[in-house]
């Protein structure tokens, strides 16, 4: 799919892959960009400088998502993209609070299923349009730092398999959105991560990417080629685990008070 004259929403863009999205989509000459974050301010600055729409709220809650669409749709008409792009980062593993494996759900899996509800039928009756969902390459292999996020962006990934199977010969495309490092707010606070062995890339970088991999309405949308090989090991599961363990005792990543 060509975002050119296309309704696309962008969500988790006050910063990072999100704003870097949806500065692309509207220079790739889409009809109506809408972007929504918790961070009013730097998405306001954001949607200004795109001539976009700016709808702050917290996706993590249907009613959010439900508003969120319906200002879209009042605004430009119907969606053609959703880009279901907001994460958060948080430690831990099993013993991780209830709230943080509540949030980590509700953003990394529900807040896409939120999207899919509310838009799939209109999709379905136009025989036309695109969800595309960011996961991470954590989604793929492994999270050794923090159980809640390695969960959840696992079934991100799942979710988006299903969606794909139920409807992407229907007319709606489906991506996910995998990648290992890039400079984001996130990766900063992180530090230093197994994630970073192949390099961090920009968040520009990443957006031709994924424009690219529209245009090829492919599903999935790897920004370091690696992780393609790295999928390839894990399916020798024993080995792949033994030397995830070494790569834990190498870093230290992950241990934390469990070292």
């Amino acid at each position: 799919m060509k975002v050119k004259d296309k309704v696309c929403v962008v969500t988790g863009a006050a910063g990072g892959i999100g704003e870097a999205i949806a500065r692309r989509y509207a220079r790739e000459g889409a009809r109506g960009v809408v972007v929504t974050d918790m961070d009013a301010g730097r998405l306001d600055r954001v949607a200004k400088d795109i001539g976009g729409l700016a709808i702050a709220g917290d996706i993590g809650k249907e009613p959010e998502v439900k508003r969120l669409i319906a200002e879209a749709e009042k605004k430009y008409g119907p969606v053609d993209v959703f880009f279901s792009n907001a994460g958060i980062g948080r430690g831990g593993h099993e013993d991780a609070t209830d709230n943080d494996w509540a949030d980590s759900w509700a953003i990394h899996v529900m807040a896409h299923v939120y999207a899919a509800r509310a838009l799939v039928p209109g999709m379905l009756a136009r025989k036309s349009g695109y969800l595309l969902n960011t996961a991470s390459a954590a989604g793929l292999l492994a999270s050794m730092g923090s159980a809640p996020y390695g969960v959840t962006k696992h079934a991100g990934v799942a979710l988006a398999e299903h969606l794909s199977i139920q409807y992407g010969d229907r007319g709606i495309a489906v991506s996910v959105l995998c990648p290992q490092a890039v400079d984001t707010n996130m990766l900063r606070m992180a530090g230093a991560t197994a994630a970073s062995v192949d390099g961090v890339l920009n968040t520009d970088a990443v957006a031709q990417t994924v424009i690219e991999a529209m245009d090829e309405e492919r599903f999935l949308i790897l920004t370091h080629p690696e992780v393609k090989d790295y999928m390839a090991r894990k399916l020798d599961r024993d080995r792949w685990l033994r030397g995830m363990r070494r790569l834990r005792d190498k870093t230290g990543e992950g241990q934390g008070k469990r070292a």
